[in-house]
């Protein structure tokens, strides 16, 4: 076992980590039934994921200076307890309008956490320590986004909102972040200098294609797979939740495998080239998954999809922390999680768009044009 994977830091940071994707993962294959149950149609189901990911767009480079200026426990803290009573809400919610409150204010929790866990990360770990902990962290996400579908299917069995009960285990976490060992601040410029020199590194070229990059990603896996992977394994195979978490999961396999291997890939081959074949491996399955045949044909879809995130996700936030020093990391990491909150709040609505014009083959379609677009832009700017 290596050293890092006995560091206690590194296990709340895996911690922070599953609380950011439970708040979409848990509830994806209960989207169907959600639908159903409050008279939402399809086409707009995935406003129940537009109310959680809104907040982010704004409140993401908030938490980003307050984490460089005040600390990273003093906005790390109020996020957690605000995700878990804003998710717990959640589950009392008798109509579509009050659950899209509810999922709104959730959402002011988990933006500053999706600003934090890699840039907890960044402040913990360098060099090939970090590229390690980050391929660690991206084998913990797969690990969640494999046990959230799957348990809140499961869960949906018993109730459209039985899911939301999940983020009542984010409370004692909390006690695990408030013991997080961290470097102390070093945050010496004046406001008007952090803010001058943060602008230079956000607007760096390397920074601008970086933040397209995650951009893109985040439509593709809020758009086609998200929102309308469970209306295709519902409407075209007639999937119950549990089937649809548990083969979404298979995803999680993927990224596992390839996050496992990353510190010995990083070693090998440049980040360039994997980030450019994790693009080939999106474009594949969203060809692929339209096409198949059967229920349990999509496993090797949603298989290949799993192992293009976990060649990009961590490459992609390697570089982002390695842009700026401690005292400006938070903030570059912000502009990139308002981008990523941005892919998420827009990529529902878009594909939804597409969808009521052409139906599911629409929908894929244009997430395997989203991957043409993010290969070209790797290849011809990333360096």
């Amino acid at each position: 076992m290596h050293p890092l994977l006995r560091d206690r830091n590194l296990h709340t940071i895996f911690g922070i980590t599953l609380t950011v994707i439970m708040g979409v993962s848990s509830i994806m294959p209960a989207l169907p039934l959600m639908a159903r149950e409050l008279g939402i149609p399809l086409a707009s189901v995935g406003l129940v994921l537009t109310a959680f990911t809104l907040p982010g767009i704004v409140l993401a480079p908030i938490a980003g200076v307050l984490a460089d200026r005040l600390g990273r426990k003093r906005v790390l803290l109020p996020a957690m307890a605000l995700f878990a009573l804003g998710g717990t809400a959640c589950f009392f919610a008798r109509d579509l309008s009050t659950l899209l409150a509810c999922r709104f204010v959730q959402g002011f929790g988990a933006a500053p956490l999706g600003v934090l866990y890699t840039t907890l990360i960044g402040d913990l770990y360098e060099d090939n320590d970090r590229v390690r902990a980050m391929g660690y962290n991206a084998g913990v996400l797969s690990l969640g986004t494999a046990i959230f579908p799957a348990v809140g299917g499961l869960l949906a069995e018993f109730g459209w909102n039985v899911p939301f009960l999940l983020p009542l285990a984010v409370l004692p976490l909390m006690l695990a972040a408030a013991r997080l060992r961290l470097p102390a601040s070093r945050a010496t410029q004046t406001l008007g200098e952090y803010f001058r020199s943060t602008l230079r590194i956000a607007l760096s070229p390397r920074a601008l294609v970086l933040f397209g990059l995650s951009l893109l990603t985040f439509v593709q896996l809020y758009g086609p797979m998200v929102t309308f992977f469970p209306v295709l394994a519902d409407t075209r195979f007639h999937a119950a939740p549990s089937r649809i978490g548990a083969i979404f999961a298979v995803s999680s396999l993927g990224t596992a495998m390839i996050a496992s291997q990353l510190g010995r890939l990083s070693e090998r081959f440049p980040a360039r080239r994997l980030i450019m074949l994790s693009h080939v491996f999106y474009a594949a399955a969203m060809l692929l998954l339209p096409l198949m045949p059967g229920l349990w044909w999509l496993l090797g879809p949603v298989l290949c999809f799993g192992m293009a995130q976990g060649l990009n996700l961590p490459n992609l936030s390697t570089m982002m922390t390695s842009l700026a020093p401690t005292q400006q990391r938070a903030a570059i990491m912000a502009v990139n999680g308002t981008l990523l909150r941005l892919g998420q709040t827009l990529a529902p609505l878009l594909f939804g768009l597409l969808y009521a014009g052409g139906d599911l083959p629409a929908v894929f379609a244009g997430g395997a044009a989203v991957s043409c677009l993010m290969l070209a832009l790797a290849a011809w700017r990333l360096h």
